[in-house]
């Protein structure tokens, strides 16, 4: 997993309540347990007409925000099925950072286990940022310091410390049990001493 510290992004906005992971990525792409190659499938049903044609009036499908790493979207976003797809998808698609004032709760966490910093913000706050999405100007987020910066102002946000780290070491589930691999073979190997009958070998 890549390690998430600093980013720097013209922000795309997507001010819609309640998106769900069939909208994220719908449900005839799960079909692939690959994580890449799911960036062109994202918001299919939003960014493509029913002969497969971009719709330029979706914000992903226009420029710069075709480009951008951070997502600001309206409340609970993320709710519906726990498909893990979902942050697969925007991650591919190239986004980092995902900026609502709500989530679900199994969306948020597998954000952090692909890589993705999911930031809660106020409505309010979310409104002015949306602005330098509008106009299409830059805004940094600093994982270390915890904050946004944009323009003259700068506003903290909260993250768990563990989430914290496991972003900023780049560590997923596989990489934090490789971490504790020594204490896992002494576990077995004082199994083997004490009950050896247990093992086939």
């Amino acid at each position: 997993m890549q390690k998430f510290n600093k980013l720097k992004s013209i922000p795309a906005y997507l001010p819609i309540v309640n998106i769900d992971t069939d909208m994220i990525i719908p449900k005839q792409f799960l079909k692939t347990i690959k994580r890449t190659g799911l960036g062109k499938n994202l918001f299919f049903e939003m960014r493509y007409d029913d002969q497969g044609k971009e719709i330029n009036d979706f914000v992903l499908n226009q420029n710069p925000h075709n480009e951008s790493k951070i997502l600001i979207a309206g409340k609970n976003f993320g709710c519906g099925s726990s498909r893990e797809h979902a942050p697969w998808a925007l991650l591919d698609f190239g986004i980092t950072c995902v900026i609502s004032s709500s989530y679900a709760d199994i969306f948020y966490s597998n954000c952090f286990k692909n890589g993705i910093l999911p930031i809660i913000l106020e409505e309010e706050i979310i409104k002015e940022l949306s602005e330098y999405a509008n106009r299409k100007e830059e805004i940094s987020v600093d994982l270390n310091e915890e904050k946004i910066v944009y323009g003259n102002n700068e506003i903290k946000f909260k993250i768990d410390t563990f989430k914290k780290k496991c972003l900023l070491e780049g560590l997923d589930d596989i990489a934090l049990s490789l971490k504790k691999s020594e204490k896992i073979e002494n576990f077995e190997n004082d199994l083997k001493n004490t009950k050896p009958w247990i093992f086939n070998d």
